[in-house]
């Protein structure tokens, strides 16, 4: 049965050992529980805090652990009961910087400290930081309230003495900003920046309000400012995190042990950096923890932990027996029966899906197969899935059921919009055309103060035709933007209050009209025009569709509908899909052959380089092995013999899919039933290759795939002649692409390559001169003597080239000097940084 129910912790109640645990918190005893597994921990451990009125700890051993944890917590518990204490820091290629978001949490965790039953979870590396005390950060929290008389001056320096940063605009906490009487401050201790309106010495108004838009959200009375709490040094005096907690709380430690070596291993570290350097005021005990503090300061106090410990002696042991979920390798055969002998046991089967399609998808599968299944879905993802044997509960992972990968999702306490018009009037410069949606276009002259019923504010100076002049209040961004035009055209400038700007836009409306009319004239043509209709999804394909390593993302989801929407009408499909390299196209375009193989047409797949031509025949090759699917590809690296062989199995039907180059479109290549043809970055075809794509087109339904579509193919799109879908959603937790343009600087290169290989990624180094390609080589080679560096070009021999590439996506090189030969979508999920030599 397909059935949706909430998380009750309450399957616990009434168990012996869970029972044990809380009287032994009652206690004030240091116990070790035995036998968790998986999320079982979080369960045990949300239900232990649940009966309990005390703050727990929750320190698990590194940073990627405490985010799959917390995400457990977030979705047993009230969110408002779970808080994240992250380390100050996030590691780049050379360095490491603050994160003022991870600062605002880590401040959180401080503000609401003193508060009853909060959980909080946190790592190794974060717990290592020592913060100011307790009582320096109340004499350094700036209380403002209504009532008071404050100087603007005043507040600028004491918000200076508290480490923040005087920016234009405020985007990130850590800033703030003064317009004439207006005072915005991001604190770290809300999620959104405050807004104080002065007259004079009086503050008439603090509100909150949205960086996006600057509207207010919040009225206060009064506010508190939590300073910089891990970038300002307000004493030599710094305490542990653990003494920032009441005495009755609990500290939950996953593996004991592993916490103080590593805690061990950074004090080591930061000892050798701080004896390097000379006239320091700080020395590592004032700014980190060490183990042995950590071992001392948990005496007395609440302890749990999860693994046996050489630190800790005399412990109460509890012994739970849980057991992780199984493997079923995708088999649901299996699944069925063991859910079925679980209920006759008496178990309570519960699967946790990510999201509502998950869950449908084992409705479907289950009602496939035809057999009944005693289960209930809870619509939340959960971090590995287990049995408890005492409390007859099995609770199932979808990622884990259908091998897919899962990603901790880390909840943002603040949003950096830093909105469009803000970075635009930062960058404009006097005399810049811009456009105002109702006054049409005018010059920027600059922001001024204008005096508004006695108090000054900041506005924006536009200057319109016969010297008129429009002041525009920074409240009102929204309303302009910069002008974009033909290069070097010099626009029309229009005085205010003019009949011309209405005319315009009435003029551009008609030609809107004309352009929607003769549109549906186009769809009227297409829709004459009659394809093969594809049947809905089959058992199969919704097997497939489960079995992807990572969660769809809603742009991934909204497009795979679209194109079986566009497959199953009667009418030829012609839908180009654009989406940045890596935001799922290629999973898109499997699901869409696998629907037409399974309708027993055949497909096309048409790619720009030999290279790409075997990587996606790898691709298609691992997504569709365990179904009856005969994939094959074709390029300037097979054999005669091979390319008629090819030829032969294509046009008996033997070969379901073929991948190839500009090969494919021969006239002795002959297909016995095609009926999708997909094209992957069509603007790197010629003109004769194209001509052909025509005649191979006919009543076939085609997909066109691209990260840069051409003018031409995307003016088809925007005016609807092809159907458009765009990817615009990054995959989950992807981090965005950092670029920089820098000089040729030896130190930088080989930082960020032992960077890399020390993290277990890799290297492209791209150098588009195949005569001096091995100067380079050699170079890279002596910048890092323990780097495995290989060359790849198109003037090397194909099996050659090919192997070459196929040892580096296999990583079994660190860097790959090339050409541009891997521009065309090569796809290289471990390498993450990529050198261009005079791009």
């Amino acid at each position: 049965m397909y059935k949706k129910i909430k998380t009750k912790i309450g399957l616990y109640e009434n168990s012996i050992s869970q029972n044990e645990i809380n009287n032994s918190i009652l206690s004030n005893e240091i116990i070790h529980i035995k036998g968790l597994v998986g999320s079982g921990k979080s369960f045990r451990i949300a239900s232990a805090f649940k009966k309990s009125s005390h703050n727990f700890f929750i320190i698990l051993t590194n940073a990627e652990q405490a985010a799959y944890y917390l995400n457990d917590f977030e979705n047993i518990l009230s969110k408002d009961e779970v808080l994240f204490f992250p380390s100050s820091f996030k590691k780049e290629a050379t360095q490491e910087v603050y994160e003022n978001s991870n600062i605002l949490l880590r401040s959180e965790v401080l503000k609401k400290i003193k508060n009853k039953n909060k959980l909080i979870v946190s790592y190794s590396e974060a717990i290592f930081e020592k913060i100011i005390s307790q009582n320096t950060l109340n004499k350094n929290s700036l209380k403002i309230d209504r009532e008071n008389t404050f100087s603007l001056d005043s507040i600028n320096e004491l918000l200076f003495k508290l480490g923040f940063n005087r920016v234009p605009f405020v985007s990130s906490p850590g800033e703030f900003s003064v317009r004439g009487g207006i005072l915005d401050v991001y604190s770290f201790s809300y999620n959104h920046p405050y807004r104080l309106e002065f007259f004079d010495d009086k503050i008439e108004r603090i509100c909150s309000f949205n960086v996006e838009t600057q509207l207010s959200i919040n009225a206060f009375n009064s506010i508190t400012i939590l300073p910089n709490t891990s970038n300002v040094d307000f004493s030599n005096k710094r305490d542990s995190i653990i003494d920032f907690f009441p005495e009755n709380t609990v500290f939950v430690f996953n593996d004991f042990d592993r916490t103080m070596k590593t805690l061990n291993q950074l004090y080591i570290g930061a000892e050798k950096i701080y004896k390097s350097k000379k006239n320091n005021d700080y020395s590592p005990e004032t700014l980190f923890i060490n183990d042995f503090e950590i071992i001392d300061k948990i005496k007395n106090k609440n302890v749990i932990i999860f693994e046996p410990s050489i630190y800790i002696k005399n412990l109460k042991k509890i012994q739970i027996n849980q057991n992780p979920q199984p493997s079923f390798n995708k088999k649901f055969n299996f699944l069925i029966d063991y859910l079925n002998k679980n209920n006759e046991k008496g178990f309570k089967n519960i699967i946790f899906c990510s999201n509502e399609n998950q869950a449908k998808r084992f409705h479907d599968i289950f009602q496939e197969m035809e057999t009944p299944v005693n289960y209930k879905t809870i619509i939340k993802p959960l971090y590995k899935g287990f049995e408890d044997e005492e409390a007859q509960i099995s609770y199932f992972t979808d990622h884990q059921i259908f091998e897919r990968y899962h990603k901790y999702k880390l909840r943002k306490n603040y949003s950096n919009y830093q909105n469009l018009s803000l970075k635009e009037i930062n960058k404009l410069n006097k005399g810049d055309f811009v456009a105002h949606i109702d006054h049409g276009i005018g010059k920027f002259a600059g922001l001024l103060k204008i005096e508004v019923n006695n108090s000054f504010q900041e506005a924006i100076k536009i200057l319109y035709g016969d010297s008129d002049v429009l002041y525009l209040s920074i409240h009102s961004l929204y309303k302009i933007s910069k002008y974009n035009g033909k290069d070097g055209a010099i626009p029309k400038i229009y005085k205010l209050g003019s009949k011309a700007w209405k005319n315009l836009k009435l003029k551009t409306k008609t030609k809107v009209k004309k352009i929607a009319f003769d549109l549906i004239k186009l769809y009227a043509k297409r829709k004459e025009k009659i394809g093969f209709s594809f049947n809905p999804d089959s058992y199969l394909q919704w097997e497939l569709e489960a079995s992807f390593l990572f969660e769809d993302a809603p742009d991934q989801i909204k497009t795979t509908n679209d194109v079986k929407s566009d497959m199953e009408s009667p009418h030829p499909m012609d839908r180009l899909i654009c989406g940045d390299v890596g935001f799922g196209k290629t999973e898109i375009a499997i699901r869409a052959a696998f629907k037409a193989v399974d309708n027993n047409k055949q497909v096309a797949i048409l790619v720009p380089t030999t290279i790409l031509a075997f990587q996606h025949y790898n691709s298609f090759s691992e997504r569709l092995k365990n179904f009856p699917i005969s994939i094959e590809y074709l390029n300037r690296f097979k054999s005669s013999k091979e390319k008629k062989e090819i030829s032969e199995e294509l046009s008996s039907g033997k070969i379901d899919i073929l991948i190839g180059t500009h090969q494919i479109v021969n006239n002795n290549i002959l297909f016995k039933d095609l009926g999708l043809l997909i094209v992957d970055e069509e603007q790197k075809f010629g003109v004769s290759v194209k001509e052909k794509l025509r005649n191979l087109k006919v009543n076939v339904d085609v997909l066109t795939l691209t990260a840069t579509p051409i003018p031409r193919t995307l003016q088809f799109s925007l005016i609807s002649a092809r159907d458009l879908s765009i990817i615009t959603t990054p995959p989950p937790n992807r981090y965005p692409i950092q670029t920089e343009i820098i000089r040729f600087d030896e130190n930088i290169i080989k930082n960020a390559i032992i960077y890399e290989i020390q993290r277990g990624g890799q290297v492209f180094f791209v150098h588009n001169l195949v005569n001096n390609i091995s100067e380079v080589f050699e170079f890279i080679q002596r910048l890092v003597p323990d780097a495995n560096i290989i060359i790849g070009h198109g003037q090397m021999e194909g099996k050659k080239l090919e192997k070459t590439i196929l040892e580096f996506i296999k990583g079994k090189h660190d860097v790959l000097i090339a050409t541009t030969i891997i521009e065309n979508g090569l796809d290289v999920p471990n390498a993450n940084t990529i050198f261009i030599n005079n791009a």
